[in-house]
């Protein structure tokens, strides 16, 4: 149903749109300019940022919201017609913010240092994921004498953010760890060193890298951070109770319209309550999903390709592909074929009704990022009768039979007007974590997916994936379908608050509301979100 539409159904209504250049972007930054505007409020859109003049220290307490993730410079064509939504490749633009305009990025300033460089990083990783980055951190500290790496635990994305928008410039880290929907936000503050810079200026290899995970953090071909924790959606399924439904656990559902008819097929066998279960989480259910589908569906989620050819000035969420999307997903909860549980306040509601003992789900879509926890959790006997064995990993069921996703976790970005020996040995830390053989131990130890081809080369990640293919159906994934467009997802200046209206709007429709009508309302508000932020910058 979803495929056959898509494929012809490009978004039509914004043929007269052209690329412009990104003005904020184009002009000249010198070091010195730290102190852009950018939104930072969920609700509002409103700048956050200042000056940075009282130079706050931020406080030893962050926030302790959760997560469950703690989604090339290389030559210049006309890229016009990429708005049009009917074509969504996406050209290189490097003529329009030259790397010169930005601060740069001295890494031969190292070799130069008297002593050991002291860094600290700002990180969001949580849970089980922390151990695996002190021991990473833990080696490179001891492989070297040149740099010396502190690790800062600010407990998830959004309290890094919040804190680092809190602080002033002399008490921000020199590293951060930021997810993919922060992108605009922190290009436009004026307050980082472009990885790109460090790339040209230290003759870096990328080529080893997938461009999908490149690309999730580059706009208009300027490369802002370099990816590092990278994860996508995965479908967590109950192989016990498809076995006992007569059906396949090797052949989990990979279209919508397969979804349903497993779901109905687990509850008609009477071994679920639910086939399949849903949330409304900013960051899952309510946002996230949607605009993997319309990356998917090889539609575009909002104007001047997704936002990064140019800035967006409209979402355009609110077509027919949104409608038919958000209508499937009400009619499997009014048919009982699924059931929402919210907005995923713990980070993990949805995936704990798989282990409910009155209601059970069966399946459950989710973060690959949480893979490793969930096995080790159900190795430890934590829900009776389920072992690790019993938990099943598919690709992310879509519009499409070809699985395809956009990038989500995190990436690394380096803190501008530090010292030239700091600013390189960031970059120094930055070209361990994502080397083969890290890459290879990370993402063996947490479940992410590696960033570059070759660490599936490397042990341990080599015998893993060969073992247990759960933990390579992220990978493949992500892999899978064109390095077009909407191969990334959007790129927009107020992407946390925009992702609020559209959780608000699922979440009422998963309540009975007209699909139309709360779209619609979702996109009128995004639209003046973005206005509002594309006024200021």
């Amino acid at each position: 149903m979803f495929h056959t539409l898509s494929s012809t159904r490009r978004t039509t209504r914004h043929t007269d749109r052209r690329i412009g250049r990104r003005g904020r972007r184009s002009g000249v930054l010198a070091a010195g300019v730290a102190v852009s505007l950018f939104v930072a409020a969920c609700s509002s859109g409103e700048s956050a940022l200042d000056s940075g003049a009282d130079d706050p220290e931020p406080t030893d307490a962050p926030a302790t919201d959760t997560d469950p993730d703690g989604t090339d410079a290389t030559g210049s064509t006309d890229s016009t017609d990429a708005t049009d939504g009917g074509d969504t490749t996406l050209a290189p633009t490097t003529t329009v913010a030259p790397l010169a305009d930005f601060p740069d990025c001295p890494t031969d300033a190292l070799a130069d240092a008297d002593g050991p460089v002291d860094i600290v990083f700002w990180h969001g990783m949580a849970n089980e994921l922390e151990p695996a980055l002190i021991e990473l951190t833990e080696t490179y500290n001891a492989s070297q004498d040149r740099v010396r790496v502190e690790l800062q635990n600010q407990t998830s994305y959004d309290s890094a953010i919040e804190r680092y928008i809190a602080a002033g410039q002399g008490s921000r880290p020199t590293m951060v760890q930021l997810p993919e929907y922060a992108l605009v936000e922190f290009a436009d503050s004026g307050t980082v060193v472009p990885a790109g810079a460090c790339i040209e200026s230290s003759g870096f290899d990328t080529e080893p890298f997938l461009p999908r995970a490149l690309g999730a953090y580059q706009l208009e071909g300027i490369q802002w951070a370099m990816p590092f924790n990278v994860s996508n959606p995965v479908l967590y399924y109950n192989r016990q109770m498809f076995e006992a439904a007569g059906l396949d656990p090797d052949d989990p559902p990979i279209t919508l319209e397969e979804l349903r008819a497993t779901s109905q097929a687990l509850v008609d066998a009477d071994v679920a309550t639910y086939g399949m279960v849903l949330d409304t989480g900013a960051d899952s259910g309510g946002s996230w999903f949607l605009e993997q589908w319309f990356g998917r569906a090889g539609e575009l989620y909002a104007d001047n390709g997704n936002g990064r050819l140019a800035p967006a000035t409209e979402v355009l969420y609110d077509n027919e592909l949104g409608v038919e999307l958000l209508t499937f997903m009400q009619d499997l909860i009014d048919d009982g074929l699924a059931v929402n549980v919210g907005d995923n306040a713990s980070g993990q509601d949805a995936l704990l009704k798989l282990a409910d003992a009155t209601e059970p789900g069966a399946m459950v879509m989710y973060t690959s990022a949480a893979l490793g926890t969930v096995i080790n959790a159900l190795g430890s006997g934590l829900v009776a009768g389920l072992g690790p064995e019993d938990i099943g990993v598919g690709p992310m069921p879509g519009p499409s039979p070809e699985p395809a996703v956009q990038v989500g976790g995190a990436s690394l970005w380096i803190v501008a007007e530090k010292s030239p020996e700091q600013t390189a040995a960031a970059w120094d830390y930055i070209t361990y974590l994502t080397d083969a053989a890290s890459q290879s131990t990370w993402s063996a130890g947490t479940g992410y997916v590696p960033v570059r081809a070759d660490a599936l080369d490397l042990e341990p990640l080599q015998t893993l994936y060969a073992d247990d293919p759960r933990y390579r159906v992220a990978y493949d994934q992500l892999v899978s379908g064109e390095n077009d467009v909407v191969a990334n997802s959007p790129a927009l200046g107020p992407m946390r608050a925009v992702r609020a209206q559209t959780a608000g709007a699922v979440a009422r429709v998963f309540a009975g509301e007209d699909p139309q009508t709360a779209l619609a309302a979702a996109a009128e508000a995004s639209n003046a979100l973005i206005e509002s932020y594309n006024q200021r910058n």
